[in-house]
């Protein structure tokens, strides 16, 4: 794994805020190997974002803005779904 991804991993667990430390965190272990150059630039700027308007924009709670309205932001609220399906 390159370094981008790397220290990508490294800010998705360490919010500060646990309900999305666990989402972002889990999401970026689990995809963020595979994620091309414009869905990395998406997860960038979301990990830029306040931890409280994430959370919102992920759990529906809130419309995201257009600049965050992406494929990775409809992925990542995909990936919410499967960790709150009993196994």
């Amino acid at each position: 794994m390159d370094d981008r991804r790397k220290k990508l991993r490294f800010r998705a667990w360490r919010r500060g805020f646990r309900e999305i430390d666990l989402i972002l965190g889990g999401f970026a272990d689990r995809h963020v190997a595979d994620l091309d150059e414009a869905a990395l630039d998406a997860f960038e700027r979301l990990l830029d974002a306040q931890d409280q308007d994430v959370y919102a924009w992920i759990t529906d709670q809130a419309d995201a803005p257009a600049e965050h309205d992406t494929p990775t932001l409809a992925l990542i609220r995909t990936f919410r779904f499967e960790l709150s399906r009993p196994t």
